[in-house]
């Protein structure tokens, strides 16, 4: 198992519980009732951000189509180079 400072029984236990949606319209029920719309609508644009980079985006570009800040677009990119892969996990598998 991936080793991890988040990962704790409450934290692998919510994971699993989203492992166990099966649906885009689950997920969506879901993350509407366990996080604020302003969290949900982070997440997805530093997604949004995280293909853009993948692209070869610039910063100017992202901010200006995403609207994200560029604290938000440097952190992002930090993840893409020094973090955990999860971005890249995701990104490969979107591909498919």
């Amino acid at each position: 198992m991936y080793n991890s400072k988040l990962m704790t029984d409450d934290t692998l236990a919510f994971f699993e519980a989203i492992l166990s949606l099966s649906s885009p319209e689950e997920c969506c029920r879901f993350f509407e009732d366990v996080a604020t719309i302003g969290e949900v609508q982070s997440m997805a644009q530093r997604l949004q951000v995280a293909k853009l980079l993948n692209k070869g985006f610039k910063y100017s570009e992202i901010a200006e189509r995403t609207g994200a800040s560029t604290a938000t677009i440097s952190r992002v990119s930090r993840c893409l180079t020094y973090g955990a892969d999860g971005y890249k996990l995701v990104l490969e598998r979107m591909k498919e």
